[in-house]
């Protein structure tokens, strides 16, 4: 079938849709089509914007030593990953959330949160994704849905839900996997390459009303340094120091290089189902995870003995993390469907260890004084029941969807001295004891009702009820010592949602949609230790939840091979939580804490759009646009001079980002895919001060290229090998992203 130029021009300039459209036109007024594969989590009825990506789609087009890296080329989408296997870092960023947001979208496997919502964003403590608990071979499919236009999730689903769809076996079939990778690394006066190693191996099958899948994996990776210490100023000549700027563009020097991770990681997952009838099936999860990590440090300069431990920090992290999960459903597609499922994700050990200020290496390697944070017993349990009812003999066709939830979190992390030998010893005195419990209980209904043949509209409601408590602050090292127990809190909320989608012609579909969210803070927001102001421990218990109104509005067509789409889209957000300084009259004094911002307006226009055989046959294309204009409207606090941030940009919000995929298809057993990826400078403080993107601490623009090339060899064995970052470019996000990288992958298919 030949297609009009301008088809194939628009499906090479716009981004990944969320299925192949072939030779019939046809839309249908849902949004997730799911043919041959495990059903996804998502609302399929909601008629709204969503993307998906298939296990084949992965394996031909993308370098995933990750499972995020499966998000690479989503539209809108950027995980802030900076080396194989960054598990404390890399947070999920959408149209109008950053990269400090991490509590503003929600990521799912299988219908599991992975989601950290202990905390926001990185700092102290970090709460990324746990992206570790699904690997990239046990990907079936990846599902997003942009936006809160679901009453079944909460308000954390904000920016964008994504659930990765793992396998599940119809037959015997064993898969096994090794991965390399080796990044050229040089900025300052580092020079390395940096190798990375992947194994893993699955088995699976299904036996009459049994069916079970196992993964195993390990990863070894040495990361780039991602941190530097710097002196005002510059260096005399010949000390070895490196000059540079800082984010304000004043001099400095750098002075060494720091958080050097060699990350070892372990993970298995075990899977079972049995089908108690044809059309009720319970299944049972068990996911382990553990990571030996070392941070470590290098000096620059001829003379070391000027630096301390701050400037030359070291670190040993050992981590056990569990999820398990439990779930009975029924799906017939008659006129009853349910499901009860629950989960629980648990830290069994979390401990990172670092040598004191006072204490530097080479000494410190050995021994000597340091901390010690333990994290361990920290986690989440989540329980939920829903049902769908799709009444006979009422006007139209109606299916309603309905549920109760409840997610509970528990956060206790101490950090205690060691006096003798950091490395090895116990803990000692108690420096800090942060914890709490915050909980979310809630009620949801959403009825989608197909009124006319070519009308549908979707109207949901969420109420929730969200409490607080068992919070303490204590802070031994504080002057004077702070030891704080905080009374409990309650809140309820309603979050009304509404979308509606008419079939203009066969090929063309019209969506608008309009939700509101509400984020409540988390217990490391409210509690934790999130600032000292003259060696004064400062937190706010009182923090109000994030209240976003976001709507949408969508024209989607199919052009012969080809999907293309436009979505106008715009969030308000009021009381959005950002780090930020305000005057505390308890103190007498300004003090800089996470407090609450009065309005953030953004606006904004995403082009979308794929095709198969476009234009050519064996050649798919993806690719696409987003322009989002992010502005602080009103607020209180401050980051220098009151007001300085109203009308500044919100942080870690690009004002154009642009991503393209092509892959060609040479054969049925060889194919080849240059990406390319892009994004507008941005800003990470309150007040667009860091105006120098290009250096440690900035967040600079980027355009990056990637090469792939897969070859199924017969049917067991396939080979891939690429490039990412073909350019060699030095892009920043606060810590340098990774530089040029080799990859190469050996699979067997049985």
């Amino acid at each position: 079938m030949r297609i009009h130029p301008l088809a194939a021009a628009l499906a090479a300039a716009f981004p990944l849709a969320a299925q192949a459209v072939h030779e019939v036109p046809t839309k249908d007024l849902g949004v997730v089509n799911v043919t041959g594969s495990a059903p996804t989590s998502l609302p399929t009825q909601v008629p709204t914007t969503t993307e998906t990506i298939t296990r084949d789609q992965v394996e031909r087009s993308i370098n995933a030593t990750d499972s995020e890296d499966a998000l690479k080329y989503f539209p809108s989408l950027l995980v802030r990953k900076r080396y194989v296997g960054d598990y404390n870092h890399a947070i999920l960023s959408s149209r109008a959330s950053g990269t400090g947001n991490s509590a503003r979208s929600a990521v799912y496997a299988d219908g599991i949160l992975l989601s950290n919502f202990l905390g926001n964003g990185v700092g102290g403590l970090s709460f990324p994704p746990r992206w570790g608990l699904v690997t990239p071979e046990e990907i079936e499919r990846v599902d997003v849905m942009y936006g809160p236009f679901s009453a079944a999730y909460p308000g954390n689903s904000v920016g964008a839900v994504v659930d990765y769809v793992t396998r599940m076996p119809a037959k015997l079939e064993g898969h096994a996997k090794l991965g390399w990778s080796k990044q050229s690394f040089d900025l300052y006066a580092t020079h390395e390459r940096l190798p990375a190693w992947q194994a893993s191996a699955s088995l699976g099958s299904k036996a009459g009303d049994w069916s079970w899948w196992f993964n195993v994996n390990r990863t070894d990776s040495q990361g780039q340094p991602l941190t530097f210490a710097s002196r005002q100023g510059t260096v005399s000549p010949g000390a070895g120091a490196v000059a540079g700027r800082s984010p304000t563009d004043a001099p400095l020097s750098y002075v060494a290089a720091q958080t050097q991770y060699h990350s070892v990681q372990d993970h298995a997952k075990a899977k079972v189902a049995y089908d108690i009838t044809p059309t009720l099936r319970a299944s049972a999860l068990l996911g382990w995870w553990t990571n030996r990590a070392t941070g470590r440090s290098s000096s620059y300069l001829q003379d070391a003995s000027v630096l301390t431990g701050a400037d030359l920090p070291l670190t040993d992290e050992s981590l056990t993390h569990a999820m398990q999960g439990l779930s009975l459903k029924q799906h017939t597609q008659g006129t009853w469907d349910w499901e009860v499922a629950a989960s629980h994700y648990g830290y069994v050990r979390d401990t990172k260890r670092q040598n004191a200020v006072s204490n530097t290496p080479p000494q410190a390697l050995a021994g000597g004084p340091g901390t010690i944070a333990d994290g361990s017993g920290t986690g989440w349990t989540t329980l939920s029941a829903r049902g769908t009812w799709r009444p006979q003999g009422l006007r139209g066709a109606h299916i309603l969807d309905f549920g109760m939830q409840q997610d509970r979190y528990l956060l206790q992390y101490v950090t205690s001295a060691i006096a003798g030998n950091w490395r090895t010893d116990a803990a000692g005195p108690v420096a800090s004891d942060v914890g709490g419990r915050t909980a979310l209980r809630s009620l949801w209904a959403q009825d989608s009702w197909r009124f006319a043949p070519k009308w549908k509209t979707v109207l949901g409601l969420r109420a929730e009820e969200w409490t607080a408590s068992e919070g303490r602050t204590r802070i031994a090292t504080a002057t004077p010592p702070v030891s704080n127990d905080w009374p409990q809190r309650r809140e309820r909320h309603v979050s009304p949602k509404a979308a509606l989608s008419w079939q203009a012609t066969d090929a063309t579909i019209l969506k608008a949609s309009l939700g509101r969210a509400v984020r409540f803070p988390t217990v490391a927001e409210l509690y934790g230790a999130t600032s000292t102001t003259n060696s004064q421990f400062v937190n706010d218990p009182s923090l109000r939840p994030e209240k976003s109104w976001t709507g949408e509005l969508t024209a989607e067509r199919v052009l012969g091979n080809a999907t293309v789409r436009i979505t106008a889209f715009a969030e308000t957000t009021r009381d959005a939580l950002y780090t930020q300084t305000g005057f505390d009259p308890a103190a007498n004094r300004n003090v800089s804490r996470v407090s609450n911002v009065g309005r953030i307006a953004t606006r904004g226009l995403e082009l979308a759009g794929s095709g198969e055989d476009v234009g050519l046959k064996g050649l798919d294309l993806s690719g696409g646009v987003t322009y989002a204009h992010s502005v602080i409207r009103e607020n209180a606090g401050f980051v220098a001079l009151p007001g300085d941030t109203v009308g500044k940009r919100q942080p870690n919000i690009p004002r154009w980002r642009a991503n393209a995929l092509a892959v060609y298809r040479w054969t049925p057993a060889f194919s080849t895919s240059l990406g390319a990826r892009y994004s507008s400078r941005q800003f990470r403080t309150l007040d667009n001060s860091d105006t120098n993107g290009f250096t440690y601490m900035g967040v600079s623009r980027f355009f990056v290229a990637d090469l792939r090339a897969q070859w199924k060899i017969d049917k067991t064995f396939t080979v891939a090998a690429g490039i990412d970052n073909v350019g060699n470019a030095t892009y920043w996000n606060f810590h340098p992203y990774p530089q040029r990288t080799c990859v190469a992958e050996l699979r067997a298919d049985f």
